[in-house]
């Protein structure tokens, strides 16, 4: 008895000494961040893949620019916005969610992001905000999984 009362004294008066709560919540929040990432950026690109196939958002109300409106154009009528672009948002959506292949989605959605960030940037300029946030998203988690792309990103590398 009077062991497990001082190991039980010892351990309040150990924790108490020690404020171990501030770097161990800290640490869940970091711990969960690329999950929380990989999620907020594959859900919307889920639904927007799916409106490729089903066109079920409609679209602005807004009139674009014109040369919004001529890029978009040719994007839908040549059937590109639906079987390329439309595809390659699902399939990485689909790989962000389930966490599988995440180094390779971000891969192929970089120059999807490259495409929207210059397409708002110099033809419609009010989905930028939204592009931005993708885009800090796929850099942030690109940082996360950097280690994934070193052997991608050697400048000599020998075929095995």
């Amino acid at each position: 008895m009077n062991s497990s009362l001082s190991a039980s004294l010892l351990a309040s008066t150990d924790s108490a000494a020690r404020p171990e709560s501030a770097p161990r919540d800290r640490n869940v929040v970091v711990r969960y961040l690329p999950a929380v990432a990989r999620i907020l950026m594959g859900v919307p690109l889920i639904v927007f893949g799916l409106n490729g196939y089903l066109n079920f958002i409609p679209p602005p109300s807004t009139p674009l620019p014109q040369g919004a409106m001529d890029f978009a154009g040719a994007l839908v009528n040549s059937g590109y916005m639906m079987q390329l672009i439309g595809t390659t948002q699902l399939v990485v959506g689909l790989l962000l969610v389930l966490n599988r292949f995440v180094p390779l989605a971000l891969a192929l959605f970089a120059p999807f992001m490259v495409n929207s960030i210059a397409f708002h940037l110099f033809l419609e300029h009010s989905g930028l905000p939204m592009a931005a946030v993708f885009l800090a998203l796929e850099l942030y988690l690109a940082w996360t999984y950097r280690a994934a792309y070193r052997p991608m990103l050697a400048a000599k590398v020998r075929p095995v």
